[in-house]
């Protein structure tokens, strides 16, 4: 979070919201040292043209975790951590965050490393070159 990231014109919502991006920079480390459970997501999901937007909120994550672990988080740690909450999580025909037959499982290929250049999952329309959810291919650029 940055404050850069929303304006408010009323005051005090405008100190309230610094008060949370300033904690932000003790919130990671402190959370990461204790070993809490962390998964990725914004409200943004329903917006498409917020995806950009999401995409590098995940990306500023690396400024406390590496790209390994940002990208965990964001992942298998979102599956196993809606595995946790039992007959509430809303994909009870297969198992999360494992690639397998039968598996709720999104897949992206990324035309570079993304755990050598964490950047690249900011630029999604640009470096993910396959997109496939449910099975089902949404954007191929390799044929």
């Amino acid at each position: 979070m940055k404050e850069e990231d929303m304006n408010w014109s009323n005051p005090v919502s405008a100190a309230k919201y610094k008060q949370v991006v300033d904690a932000v920079d003790q919130l990671y480390p402190k959370a990461k040292k204790i070993g809490v459970n962390l998964a990725f997501g914004t409200d943004q999901l329903m917006d498409a043209s917020k995806a950009k937007q999401q995409s590098e909120y995940l990306v500023r994550l690396g400024e406390w975790f590496s790209p390994y672990e940002v990208l965990k988080i964001a992942t298998s740690e979102n599956a196993r951590l809606l595995e946790m909450s039992g007959p509430r999580h809303p994909y009870q025909d297969g198992p999360l965050g494992v690639v397998k037959e039968g598996a709720y499982a999104d897949l992206v290929i990324v035309d570079g490393n993304p755990l050598e250049d964490l950047d690249l999952v900011a630029d999604p329309e640009k470096n993910f070159v396959v997109i496939m959810k449910d099975g089902k291919i949404y954007k191929n650029t390799l044929e």
